[in-house]
């Protein structure tokens, strides 16, 4: 039978998770968070730092599922170990259809746009950029999980570079001392100000997203019962620090006067206007290079991942049988990545940046949830398999992670109740499409199965 091949190491698995996290809001949402923390510099920094132990909280519980079950799917495996097929099954062709096709559809579009800055593109060329783009990374990472990965690393640090100068400059020539204990003035209570805290966190997590995404790849990672846990730790800590430096080197180069009238305007490109200060015209050219190099480690990096799931899911029969052949040569997911890309130039050409983002917004919350609590389920269900990392402060720490995710879902809920309706149809189709095309398939893979194990204990 072929098999991947384990070709990315450590470097490579931080590359993966901090290239999909870093992305062109580096240079914006952190005038979202400031705007939400009522102009308190301070707390705005605060508030990245609780985004990043959240993230990291989440991230220790896929560690442990990673490195316990080191198989390409991610959470569509760890789904189907804890709740059975069904479930799994809902996760990934609702991903499949919909929030990680989507997440593709909208990089590939925020990409073309940021071209456009720097280009005369209009339109319909911005559309084509788009389409074209992500036939070019799928033909990348057809050719290879080492070429995808090569790729990767190299505009990791391509897109580090013009953010560190940034960051650096603005540490280092800075002119502004910020009053980082200053409070939000019409908080004056403890119940007032946790919901303005809150609020805030929210719009963080927004930049951490993509933290889940090295375990989908689990197969082609080197020695994952190390690498996995650690590239999931580096990454997070790592990608959290960078974003409370380069917040703080945003507030050492613009007066509080010049951020609070940005932020009443709705100019929340704070980190532009600070590359401008500190450059002049070049500043403007390192933040498009930034934002465009940024963009596209992203989604290169989303291509490479999202494809083995939907290639997991066919290898149990949950998806056509075709997604779940690998090229006998380059060992890689072939038709999995040409249906995911299929998919992804289809939203391309259907729907706007607005829309797409939106789409992505809720499906993920329930289902990494659901992930978190598969931890506690999988520890009493298979006490005796290897769990090479283990969560920390077990089960204490899962279900503070389950709760935080329950108040996101209800928040997102109240404030976009038609895209949640959305992500709650597509789900309930997905069920139906698994009952009529696809449970057989499972059931019948599985008899083969557990055949198979009886003869092998037999002959022994």
């Amino acid at each position: 039978m072929t098999a991947m091949r384990r070709e990315i190491g450590l470097f490579g698995g931080i590359s993966v998770l901090a290239g999909i996290m870093i992305g062109s809001g580096i240079f914006y949402i952190g005038g979202i968070v400031l705007a939400r923390c009522e102009m308190s510099l301070g707390l705005s920094l605060l508030v990245w730092l609780v985004g990043g132990l959240i993230t990291l909280m989440s991230g220790v519980c896929y560690a442990e599922l990673g490195a316990m079950m080191p198989k390409a799917g991610g959470s569509y495996v760890y789904l189907r170990e804890a709740y059975g097929e069904r479930t799994a099954f809902v996760s990934g062709f609702s991903n499949f259809i919909l929030s990680s096709s989507a997440s593709i559809a909208a990089l590939a579009v925020a990409f073309a746009g940021a071209l456009a800055t720097v280009l005369p593109l209009g339109p319909v060329a911005q559309k084509v950029v788009a389409v074209g783009t992500i036939v070019a990374l799928s033909l990348v990472q057809i050719r290879g999980i080492r070429t995808g990965a090569f790729v990767q690393n190299v505009f990791m640090v391509l897109k580090l570079l013009p953010i560190g100068l940034i960051m650096i400059a603005g540490l280092f020539f800075g002119t502004e001392s910020p009053d980082l204990l200053a409070m939000p003035s019409e908080t004056p209570s403890l119940t007032a100000f946790l919901p303005v805290v809150a609020f805030a966190v929210v719009a963080t997590l927004w930049a951490y997203e993509g933290w889940h995404n090295l375990n989908s790849i689990a197969e082609e990672i080197k020695n994952p019962q190390r690498n996995i846990p650690l590239a999931i730790l580096l990454s997070i800590v790592g990608v959290a620090l960078l974003y409370v430096l380069f917040n703080y080197s945003i507030f050492r180069v613009l007066s509080p006067e010049v951020i609070a009238a940005m932020v009443s305007e709705g100019n929340f490109y704070l980190g532009t206007a600070a590359a401008e200060t500190l450059f002049g015209t070049y500043g403007g050219v390192l933040v498009s290079a930034a934002m465009i190099l940024a963009i596209f480690n992203s989604l290169n990096g989303c291509v490479m991942v999202f494809p083995r799931v939907y290639y997991a899911m066919a290898r149990d029969g949950a998806m056509v049988r075709s997604l779940g052949v690998l090229h006998s040569e380059l060992r890689t997911p072939v038709n999995a990545i040409i249906a995911s890309g299929a998919i992804s130039i289809g939203l391309v050409l259907l729907r706007d940046l607005s829309s797409l983002t939106s789409l992505v917004a809720v499906s993920g919350i329930i289902f990494n949830a659901l992930t978190f609590y598969a931890v506690i389920i999988l520890r009493r269900r298979m006490p005796t398999v290897d769990r090479p990392y283990k969560v920390w402060a077990y089960p204490y720490l899962i279900w503070a992670v389950i709760l935080v995710m329950a108040a996101l879902l209800a928040s997102t809920i109240i404030a976009d109740p038609v895209t949640a309706l959305l992500n709650v149809i597509v789900p309930a189709v997905s069920l139906v499409v698994y009952e009529v095309f696809f449970r057989r398939n499972v059931e019948a893979l599985e008899a083969e199965r557990r055949a198979a194990l009886a003869a092998e204990g037999a002959a022994g």
